[in-house]
């Protein structure tokens, strides 16, 4: 068959690369998978009323198409085993036939050929499939390049563009860098902030939460506006001490969609010093509290506490109740990590906060069991009491949590070793296969060892043979 000509191929490939920013090798591949499916439709369509389609999901694994940019055209070429008789014309061919042709040829060799259809008989329907086959391809290897563009992006707060809404999501622009396209990101209704106003083309700084592959739509990217990685990557562009490595992060609880709409937005974050001279919280909240104002202004006005890490529980416990005024901290169950925290009755709502969000946040960022207790009504006997009977609770979880996995490692012992022992009974074909290397292995060395020696044996018999020569010569 002749060449199908594409008038102005080598442009339409130079468009498409520029508009889709992908190379020209991809898009060439793409056109050639797309022309192939669009093959395919065709001979399919060949069927249709007439009986059902003979063709199963392999069929045309031996099918391809070539393009040729010189001539600007393309052709579709099958691979063919040579045999004495046919069965399937689309995968085989009769060794007479090749002969006339290729006198050397064998049975079992492979040829390709050209099946190019003609043109007009390509079909509307076969050109359709091409076309929506190729944009399908293209769209995939774009999502593709995102997936291995973002994959490992070093800074994983970007510059977000709101694009559109769809359903619950918003769906942004962000770009990897300076001079790269803009792609889209998800921002799914879990990781918005209430304040946010996400109209179109407004901005807003996102922590880019994950690069995954979704059923049927490929790579895609899911930001966040609810991820503490904000906060923290808010106050290192604020605060140079951070910058510089003199304060440091040390945790952050953020709860920036609480479970209730009449308790707003709150993050409480820990730092510490590395340097004596050097304030940490002072650090982050600036003069007049202007840098600690910009990270507010960007998350929309939400609260955030500023406490001071410390090597002592206790004293860690209490920092983090701010603004709250504690009395004492009592460490009940260190083991369990379990303190119960003293606070004058005028201060015992502001210790647990709005629905109990300060001392759930305090809690989170200490990894502690806080129990805010009245101090003027705190009988510490019967609060003893209480908190034995809940460690003798614990201890008991935990031996029969102990007694649990070591049963099931005792379980999985015995059932390793019953494989072990019917496996020798009755090997597996593996098993004898890894026996016989084992054996082949191990007559390696002899066979190295016999080779020596035929290598040693050979020049005394050639000397012997040499010294005949020079004897009958004389």
């Amino acid at each position: 068959m002749a060449l199908v000509l594409l008038p102005g191929l080598n442009n339409l490939i130079e468009d498409i690369s520029e508009e889709k920013k992908l190379p020209p090798q991809v898009v060439e591949a793409a056109l050639r998978e797309a022309l192939l499916k669009g093959y395919e439709r065709y001979r399919r369509t060949l069927y249709l009323g007439i009986s059902e389609d003979p063709f199963d999901e392999d069929y045309f694994s031996n099918f391809d198409v070539g393009l040729d940019l010189d001539e600007e055209g393309y052709r579709v070429l099958a691979s063919k085993i040579i045999v004495e008789e046919v069965e399937s014309d689309d995968h085989q061919i009769a060794i007479d036939e090749v002969r006339q042709v290729a006198e050397d040829a064998q049975i079992g060799d492979t040829v390709v050929l050209d099946v190019t259809p003609e043109k007009d008989d390509f079909g509307r329907m076969a050109a359709a499939t091409t076309k929506q086959v190729l944009a399908q391809k293209l769209r995939d290897q774009q999502r593709r390049m995102i997936q291995e563009e973002f994959a490992d992006l070093e800074d994983p707060v970007l510059t977000a563009r709101v694009i559109r809404f769809e359903r619950q999501s918003v769906i942004m622009a962000v770009s990897s860098g300076l001079g790269r396209p803009e792609v889209e990101a998800e921002l799914p209704r879990r990781d918005q902030l209430p304040n946010d106003n996400y109209r179109a083309n407004a901005t807003f700084k996102v922590f880019l939460k994950e690069v995954s592959e979704v059923p049927r739509r490929g790579p895609q990217l899911f930001v966040s506006r609810a991820n503490a990685g904000l906060v923290v990557y808010l106050f290192e562009n604020e605060v140079p001490e951070i910058q510089e490595g003199s304060v440091r992060i040390v945790a952050v609880a953020r709860e920036a969609n609480p479970p209730s709409r009449s308790v707003g937005p709150r993050t409480k974050v820990a730092v510490d010093s590395v340097e004596r001279e050097v304030d940490p919280v002072g650090a982050c909240i600036g003069a007049r509290g202007s840098r600690i104002q910009q990270v507010v202004n960007e998350l929309r006005g939400e609260k955030i506490d500023v406490i001071r890490w410390s090597q002592d529980p206790g004293q860690y416990i209490a920092n983090s109740l701010s603004p709250a005024r504690v009395e004492m901290v009592r460490l009940v169950d260190p083991e369990g990590q379990h303190a119960h925290v003293l606070v004058p009755p005028d201060q015992l709502s502001l210790a647990i906060g709005r629905e109990g969000q300060n001392v759930r946040l305090a809690a989170r960022l200490t990894g502690w069991k806080i129990d805010i207790k009245n101090a003027s009504e705190y009988d510490q006997a019967s609060e003893d009491a209480v908190v034995s009977g809940l460690i003798e609770q614990r201890r008991e979880e935990e031996a029969l949590q102990a007694e649990a996995e070591a049963r099931l490692a005792a379980e999985q012992a015995a059932r390793a070793e019953e494989d072990a022992r019917l496996r020798e009974l009755y090997p597996l074909p593996e098993d004898e296969d890894e026996y016989g290397d084992e054996q082949d292995q191990d007559q390696e060395p002899f066979q190295e060892q016999e080779a020596e020696l035929d290598q040693d044996a050979e020049p005394a018999a050639s000397d012997e043979t040499t010294g005949d020569d020079e004897g009958g010569e004389r």
